[in-house]
C-alpha cells in the first residue's frame, strides 16, 4: 500500500503540475478572480489527494479537478455575499469584452491560458510582478519556489504577489486575449516575462551557481505553451528557438567544479544537437515572411554560433550584421555591447575597444559587469595589461554569481603576473 499511495500521489502531482495554469485560467475566466481560482484550486488538488488513492485516477484528471473546484467556488459564492456580488459584475464585464461559450466540465479542460498569459503580463503590473505571476499561475511554482527564482525571501515574494493580484482587482484588468488590433502591441510585454525568466535561470543575477536549471526549463516550457497557442506569431517562435538554441549549451558552460567556461574553451560534443535542430527550425519560422522581430533576430545570432565547429570558424560577418539589424529594432546598449563584442572577432580587438569606448557614459552599463568584463577581455589581447587589470576590478565589484567572480579573478592574477 505504501508504494500504491505513493504512485498515486506522484499522479497527482503530475496531473497538478500540468493542469494547474489550465485549470486556473478556466476558473478565472468563469469567476474572474484570481484569489479565489487559487484557493479552489487547492482544495481541488486537496480533494484529489483523499479521493483518488481509494477511488483511482479519474480517467480525465483535469476534468475531475475543475469540476470539483466550480462546486467549491460556487459554495463559497453562496456563503459570501459581498464577493458573490463584487464577482458578478466582474463577470458581466468580462461577458461584454468576450461572448466565449461557458466551459463544458463534461468535456476536457479547455485551455485559457493564454488569457492569462496576457493577464500576468499586463502593462498596468510592475515589469518584476510580471515574472513573478507568471511563474506562479502559470509554470505552477510555489511561492517558496517563486521567491528562490527571485533571490527574495518567501514572505516578500508573498506581499508581492498580494499586491499584484489587488491591482489586477482594482484596475479591473480583463482576463482575455487582446483583439487582433491590441495583439502586436501587448505580445511583446509577455514575451519579455518568460524571456526574463529564461535570462535568470541561463544567467544567474547572483549566487553560488552560473545558471539554475530548472528556471530555464520552466521558461522553455511556457514558450512551448505559448507557441501551441499562438502558432501563426512569429516572434512567439523567435523566443522559443532562441531559448532552445541557448539552453542547448548548458551542460558545457560549467565544469565538474562548476566553473564557468567561455564558448571559446567549450566542449561543443556536450552541446545538445536534437535541441539545435529544433531551434534551427523555428528560426525558420521566425525569418519567414515579413521583417524579423528582435527574438527572431537573436535566434539567429544563437544559430550561427550553435552551427559553427569552433569559435574562428562562427560567420561573424553575418553575426556583426545580425547586431545592427537587432540594434535597429532594439536600439539599447546591451545590444551595442554584444555588437562590439562580435566587431572585436571580426576586425579585431582595437576596433571593438573603439566601440566599447563610445558607450562609457550609458547609465544602463555602469551596474552591467559585463561591459567591463568585456573591456578588460580586449585590453588584455591588446597587451595593455595595467588597463586590463583596472577593468578587472571594476567588473568584480558588479559581478554577481561565484562562478563569475572566480573567473575574473583568475584573469586579474594572469593580466598581474605579466
Amino acid at each position: 500500500m505504501p508504494a500504491e499511495g505513493a504512485a498515486i500521489g506522484s499522479s497527482v502531482e503530475a496531473v497538478f503540475r500540468e493542469e494547474r495554469g489550465r485549470l486556473l485560467a478556466s476558473l478565472v475566466r468563469r469567476f474572474g478572480d484570481l484569489d479565489l481560482a487559487e484557493e479552489v484550486t487547492s482544495e481541488a488538488i486537496e480533494a484529489a489527494l483523499m479521493h483518488w488513492p481509494t477511488d483511482g485516477v479519474p480517467s480525465r484528471p483535469g476534468a475531475w479537478l475543475l469540476t470539483t473546484a466550480r462546486r467549491r467556488a460556487v459554495d463559497r459564492l453562496r456563503r459570501d455575499r459581498v464577493l458573490a456580488t463584487r464577482l458578478a459584475v466582474l463577470q458581466a464585464e468580462a461577458e461584454r469584452a468576450d461572448h466565449a461559450p461557458p466551459a463544458d466540465a463534461d468535456r476536457d479542460l479547455p485551455d485559457d491560458r493564454l488569457a492569462l498569459f496576457f493577464t500576468c503580463a499586463h502593462p498596468a503590473l510592475a515589469a518584476q510582478d510580471r515574472g513573478a505571476l507568471t511563474l506562479r499561475f502559470l509554470a505552477g511554482l510555489t511561492t517558496t519556489e517563486v521567491a528562490r527564482a527571485f533571490l527574495v525571501p518567501p514572505a516578500t515574494m508573498a506581499q508581492r504577489l498580494v499586491r499584484a493580484k489587488r491591482k489586477i482587482r482594482d484596475a479591473r484588468i480583463p482576463f482575455r486575449v487582446p483583439g487582433p488590433d491590441e495583439l502586436p502591441g501587448r505580445l511583446p510585454t509577455v514575451l519579455q516575462a518568460v524571456y526574463s525568466v529564461f535570462t535568470e535561470g541561463y544567467a544567474a543575477s547572483s549566487g553560488p551557481d552560473l545558471q539554475r536549471i530548472d528556471l530555464a526549463e520552466e521558461a522553455i516550457r511556457l514558450g512551448r505553451i505559448l507557441r501551441r497557442l499562438l502558432p501563426a506569431e512569429r516572434e512567439v517562435a523567435g523566443l522559443l528557438g532562441l531559448m532552445l538554441l541557448v539552453h542547448a549549451r548548458r551542460d558545457a558552460r560549467t565544469g565538474p567544479d562548476g566553473a564557468m567556461i567561455l564558448l571559446d574553451d567549450q566542449d561543443r560534443g556536450r552541446w545538445d544537437r536534437p535541441m539545435i535542430e529544433e531551434g534551427r527550425g523555428l528560426v525558420v519560422v521566425a525569418l519567414t515572411g515579413r521583417a524579423p522581430g528582435p527574438y527572431g533576430v537573436q535566434a539567429a545570432i544563437a544559430a550561427l554560433h550553435d552551427e559553427a565547429a569552433d569559435v574562428a570558424s562562427t560567420d561573424w560577418p553575418q553575426v556583426v550584421a545580425l547586431y545592427e539589424v537587432l540594434l535597429g529594432l532594439v536600439p539599447s546598449p546591451i545590444v551595442a555591447l554584444n555588437r562590439a563584442a562580435a566587431v572585436a572577432m571580426r576586425d579585431g580587438p582595437a576596433a571593438g575597444l573603439a566601440l566599447l569606448d563610445e558607450l562609457a557614459d550609458e547609465p544602463r552599463l555602469r551596474g552591467h559587469h559585463p561591459y567591463p568584463a568585456a573591456r578588460a577581455d580586449l585590453l588584455r589581447r591588446l597587451g595593455r595589461y595595467d588597463e586590463a587589470a583596472a577593468a578587472y576590478r571594476s567588473a568584480l565589484t558588479l559581478v554577481g554569481t561565484e562562478p563569475e567572480r572566480a573567473y575574473l579573478l583568475s584573469q586579474l592574477r594572469a593580466v598581474t603576473t605579466e
